[in-house]
């Protein structure tokens, strides 16, 4: 039978793994650069730590793994008889793959509190799992990139993190608009038209304005079981517009009576006066139509959209207030960010903006012409690696058409040539395999070459 993998998830050769970790680098790299401290958790943790942080439905996408052994040793044969999956999966499974790097850092703070530096910075970039339904950009197993600050209420961390993500697509040459919200604000709207209750249902209907319009979301609105009243004092907001300072002016006026509101925008205005003030290559947008996870966040939204491209959300993130509660640690706030790393894969490939370098590991293959040739071509190999570039020796004196079809083949951008007058002169040949160039070199001079050609 011919192998295959389980669906929802991908094998990637060598070109798409270059690619991804020069997404990674970058991502790391400003990580580092803002002083976050990278941190690692295991792929598996206890189903305890698990279960009931997610809802219901996110209890069921739990990839669930069998206990070691006898797995059915503890399981009374009387509940097969009325199979109930949810106390046997108790019986013969403690524990489950990860479903996101949150519950695990959460989960990590509580443990090390004793070790930890208040404030704590870490970023973990780690694949996670969830058992869901696999289909075009959703996958069962993918990676996240997050960063999170905990043990600070200073927004300048909200204002630092949104500098971070303008960095990481300045570096990726993305084009991106980065939105904002507030809680608060969205808590201030529902208090506004007396529905406080139904904050979660009027931001479900309010976030759809941008793919079915405002008159559709009145519908909806009037679903959910909003007044007319409710609805028209609702249109004010839904029809704000002009600049983001304008924007912020006018919601000022309309929430007037709202103290939770006007602290949401209290606290939108320090962060867009603190991020205008440092300079931004991103397009900043106030959103407040922006609730991402609304149950999790307490005060600043944070959503990252491409320009160029018409894909969802590609980095999320905002604050939080209780991150450890669940763990019997209550009251530490954090702020953090989560990129979208195979989404960002995808943006880059349709618009095609991949360096040369991520195109290809190896930058030199030296051919192969016998014994004597090879070793003097690992002597100037060697020279070249330490010179930081990436190089390889074909391994068998083969005919040169086969050679040469290899580093065409894998998209090598140079081979390098020693027959016996180069050997004579302690030199190579370069050949460059995108113009056909070739040029008669020491070491030193063809590890200047290649890199000079890489960087453009």
């Amino acid at each position: 039978m011919k192998p295959s993998i389980p669906k929802g998830t991908r094998d990637f050769g060598p070109i798409e793994m270059a690619r991804r970790n020069y997404i990674f680098s970058t991502i790391r790299s400003v990580f580092a650069l803002y002083g976050y401290s990278q941190i690692e958790t295991p792929a598996m943790e206890n189903l305890s730590t698990l279960m009931g942080k997610y809802g219901e439905e996110g209890d069921k996408l739990l990839f669930k793994i069998l206990n070691s052994g006898d797995f059915m040793k503890s399981v009374d044969p009387a509940m097969l008889e009325n199979p109930d999956s949810l106390r046997i999966t108790s019986k013969i499974s403690e524990k489950g793959l990860r479903y996101d790097l949150t519950v695990p850092f959460a989960r990590f703070v509580v443990q090390h509190r004793n070790e930890l530096q208040m404030p704590f910075k870490r970023f973990q970039i780690q694949p996670v799992w969830r058992a869901d339904r696999p289909q075009k950009g959703r996958y069962r197993e993918f990676y996240q990139c997050d960063a999170d600050v905990v043990g600070s209420d200073s927004l300048i961390n909200e204002i630092e993190l949104i500098q971070l993500v303008d960095e990481v697509f300045r570096r990726l040459r993305i084009n991106i608009a980065i939105k904002l919200n507030n809680r608060k604000v969205l808590s201030g709207i529902a208090e506004l038209i007396g529905a406080p209750e139904k904050l979660t249902d009027i931001t479900v209907a309010i976030d759809k304005i941008d793919k079915i319009g405002i008159e559709k979301v009145n519908d909806e609105l009037r679903e959910r079981g909003l007044s007319e009243e409710a609805v028209s004092r609702i249109q004010p907001i839904l029809e704000i517009s002009g600049s983001t300072d304008e924007r912020l002016s006018r919601l000022e006026e309309v929430l007037s009576g709202s103290e939770i509101g006007q602290l949401g925008i209290k606290e939108l205005r320090e962060v867009i006066d603190g991020v205008t003030s440092l300079g931004l290559n991103a397009v900043l947008e106030l959103d407040v139509s922006l609730a991402r996870g609304l149950n999790y966040y307490t005060g600043t939204i944070i959503e990252v959209k491409a320009l160029d491209v018409a894909i969802g959300s590609i980095t999320g993130g905002g604050r939080y207030d209780n991150l450890t509660g669940v763990f019997g640690m209550p009251g530490l706030s954090g702020v953090g960010i989560s990129f979208g790393a195979d989404r960002i894969y995808d943006v880059l490939n349709a618009l095609d903006l991949y360096p040369a370098e991520a195109a290809f590991s190896t930058q030199v293959m030296f051919v192969n012409f016998g014994d004597a040739e090879a070793m003097a071509s690992m002597k100037m190999l060697k020279e070249m690696r330490l010179a930081g570039i990436k190089g390889e020796i074909f391994p068998d004196k083969a005919k040169m058409k086969k050679q040469m079809g290899r580093a065409d083949a894998l998209g090598i951008p140079f081979v390098a040539i020693i027959g016996e007058s180069e050997m004579a002169e302690g030199k190579l040949t370069l050949k460059n395999m995108a113009t056909g160039e070739q040029s008669l070199l020491t070491p030193a001079e063809a590890v200047e070459a290649i890199k000079a050609c890489v960087k453009q």
